[in-house]
């Protein structure tokens, strides 16, 4: 595996405004911040927070991938589902203060080049406001196992424990290029003024990456049709609902940003100095177990790496609840007998 240049932590930002409105069992917020960002200097952005759970308990911030939101779970106040609930078990959660963000350019108002750092960034910024000095730990997912990573690498005293889950310290070629793709299509979409179509397209190229052909093969083993003189597959039903979803809610900008940042991550594993646990998944095409085992052999403090399998591929950690929340189990109790 070839060297990683070493880079040198970011410049505090600055915190210009915060608004929130607090209740009894979570808060909500936004904070305004000047990111010194690492590919495109500063810019003033409204970083959108979340925070549920008492004060006493644990504080964990939780991370999903590019699609997830500063939503984890329903609570008393904001009881609609959020990501982490809509796949399954969220009963840890209870057992822990959780702090979460939108991701810097998900509004898509900020057209510029996102790193995983400047998420970091901007979490960091964001526990300054909720008067948090140090994570008990961070639980990412996909993204946001890099982005826990990246504040592995910039603040070390902030967070205790990190679980990186399906993610890496730098991207494989190979999801690189189907990224790239995804950017292409989104692109010639614009070009023929139906950015919409394009967005729904490079969604279903995602998915594609995202699952496995096993699973395909098991879900959509029938003979194509003809509908109106063309064929038509058993998958492309499911395929053109999952981007049409994708399309009305997801802007352009934001899609491409946030696409770019997944590939302009890269971090020295001997920077992470915390306490690791990572997950890989054996069927995984975007994050191969063998990146991850690279990077478990690189990182400077202990860690623990626990390779699973299943058919959903790269998605699995949105699919495999009962693993995941087993992995999580031991992960935080470690953390907390820890830190006790």
């Amino acid at each position: 595996m070839s060297a990683v240049a070493i880079r040198t932590p970011q410049q505090t930002p600055s915190v210009l405004r915060v608004v929130g409105e607090r209740t009894s069992d979570a808060r909500r917020g936004e904070t305004t911040v000047v990111l010194p960002l690492r590919h495109a200097g500063p810019h003033e952005v409204c970083v959108r927070w979340e925070v549920r759970g008492p004060a006493h308990l644990p504080v964990v911030a939780v991370l999903g991938g590019i699609s997830a939101n500063r939503h984890v779970a329903a609570s008393r106040t904001f009881a609609e589902r959020g990501w982490w609930d809509a796949q399954g078990d969220a009963r840890w959660l209870a057992a822990h203060r959780v702090v979460s963000i939108d991701w810097v350019g998900s509004d898509g108002t900020l057209d510029a080049p996102i790193d995983t750092a400047d998420q970091a960034a901007a979490l960091a910024a964001v526990l300054d406001v909720l008067g948090i000095d140090a994570l008990d730990a961070i639980v990412g997912c996909s993204y946001g196992a890099m982005v826990g990573l990246a504040f592995a690498t910039t603040h070390p005293a902030r967070v205790r424990h990190l679980v990186a889950i399906a993610g890496a310290h730098r991207p494989h070629p190979f999801a690189s290029a189907w990224r790239a793709l995804q950017r292409n299509v989104v692109a010639l979409g614009q070009l023929q003024c139906d950015e919409a179509q394009g967005l729904s397209l490079a969604r279903q190229l995602a998915m594609l990456s995202y699952r496995t052909p096993e699973e395909f093969g098991a879900r959509f083993d029938a003979t194509p049709i003809l509908d109106g003189g063309s064929a038509r597959c058993a998958s492309e039903a499911w395929l053109a609902e999952r981007g049409a979803a994708w399309a009305q809610k997801t802007s352009a900008t934001a899609f491409v940003r946030l696409s770019e940042s997944i590939d302009l991550h890269e971090i020295l594993p001997s920077s992470v100095r915390v306490p690791t646990t990572l997950v890989a998944f054996a069927e995984d095409r975007l994050v191969p177990p063998d990146d991850i085992r690279a990077l478990a052999a690189g990182i400077s403090a202990p860690v623990r790496l626990q390779v699973l399998h299943s058919p959903y591929g790269h998605d699995a950690f949105l699919k495999e609840p009962d693993a995941i929340a087993h992995v999580l189990a031991r992960a935080l109790d470690c953390c907390e007998e820890a830190c006790a």
